[in-house]
């Protein structure tokens, strides 16, 4: 179904892998096509995604600079704006979204990673974003999401520096969960099952709060955090998990 990316199904769990490992899995239109096409087409079933690289030396590199050095003007907008829209997709998603980084994550890399949910990385992982570099600027959400996830003084330095962070520099500053010494996918589905027991529409709900109420006023938030709280009621999760914690059971969702 795909060329460039692998889906591997495990019960309610999907594992994204980028698949370009001869050119450390860099994004270019193809890649964000078949992105964009498996992000429309999420089964109702699958509750996880986890996206990964295939290889050891990189989750994404960046955007295929063979393909940028082609663009114009109005083609790299096109190109900004396809990439954005991917990624935004990827964000709004109901199901939880995890970024399992396994190497180098730069540039468009970092960018994919900063539309997930939260981030688990390997001790080699490699975050940044060195467009400045190329005498450009991120352009799939980097300026805007980085500053969002870390603040904006550290977003400043690591899009004026271009500088590779270590993943413990990255944990230092709040842009990864975790780091696991080994086995970075079996650590995260792991982690992943423990999410399976708690109610789907409950996460979705949540995710919806979280994203929506996170650069708005503080009533704002509280409005939208109300809504969705008010909005579970009657639903067959929220009567499961009721009745199950007063018959002191686990519910079944």
């Amino acid at each position: 179904m795909y060329k460039n990316i692998i889906l591997e199904k495990k019960g309610a769990i999907d594992i994204v892998t980028l698949n370009r490992p001869q050119s450390l899995n860099a994004l270019n239109s193809e890649v964000l096509s078949e992105l964009d096409s498996y992000a429309s087409s999420v089964s109702k079933g699958t509750r996880i995604i986890i996206l990964t690289g295939a290889g050891e030396k990189a989750f994404v590199a960046g955007a295929d600079i063979k393909e940028i050095s082609t663009l114009d003007k109005n083609s790299a907008k096109e190109f900004a704006l396809k990439g954005q829209s991917v990624f935004r997709k990827f964000e709004k998603l109901p199901q939880v979204v995890i970024g399992a980084i396994n190497g180098f994550a730069l540039g468009g890399g970092l960018e994919l990673a900063l539309s997930c949910d939260f981030l688990f990385c390997a001790p080699n992982a490699k975050f940044g974003l060195p467009e400045v570099s190329l005498g450009l600027i991120p352009g799939f959400g980097g300026t805007q999401r980085l500053s969002r996830y870390i603040g904006l003084q550290k977003a400043r330095e690591m899009v004026y520096s271009g500088k590779h962070y270590t993943a413990q520099e990255a944990l230092s500053f709040g842009l990864v969960n975790h780091i696991f010494e080994s086995n970075l996918v079996e650590e995260t589905l792991k982690f992943s099952e423990m999410i399976l027991t708690k109610s789907p529409l409950g996460i979705a709900h949540a995710k919806q709060a979280l994203n929506n109420g996170f650069d708005v006023s503080l009533d704002e938030g509280l409005s939208i955090e109300a809504h969705e709280f008010a909005s579970l009621f009657g639903s067959q999760d929220q009567i499961e998990g009721v009745t199950a914690f007063l018959e002191k059971r686990k519910p079944q969702f």
